[in-house]
């Protein structure tokens, strides 16, 4: 098995015009994502955390990068592949609130 991270993005507003069952459902699918192992969270707030040189740690409050949609949640899943992983995300809640969820496969390092 892979391991997988994926950025969850969207907004109240794309939550709360979503049919109600759909909602629970995705809801249901991330708990079940749980139960398979995965690590499932809402995102809090961010801090940017520099050091050039390991001269000194710098920290900034906020978000390095910048979306049009809230950052919502992140979630560290296996699955076998891409393929298999694209399908446990697309029935997530921010992908089915007319949100969106990336996914970053996780590279082992040398």
């Amino acid at each position: 098995m892979a391991k997988f991270i994926t950025i969850g993005y969207g907004d109240e507003q794309g939550y709360e015009r979503t049919d109600p069952a759909v909602r629970d459902a995705a809801h249901a699918h991330d708990a079940h994502l749980k139960e398979r192992g995965a690590l499932v969270g809402r995102a809090g707030a961010a801090v940017q955390v520099r050091n050039p040189g390991a001269a000194g740690v710098q920290t900034v409050e906020g978000a390095y990068l910048r979306s049009d949609l809230p950052l919502a949640g992140f979630a560290v899943i296996d699955a076998k592949d891409l393929q298999e992983a694209i399908a446990l995300v697309s029935r997530s809640p921010c992908a089915v609130a007319h949100g969106v969820v990336e996914v970053w496969p996780i590279e082992e390092m040398p």
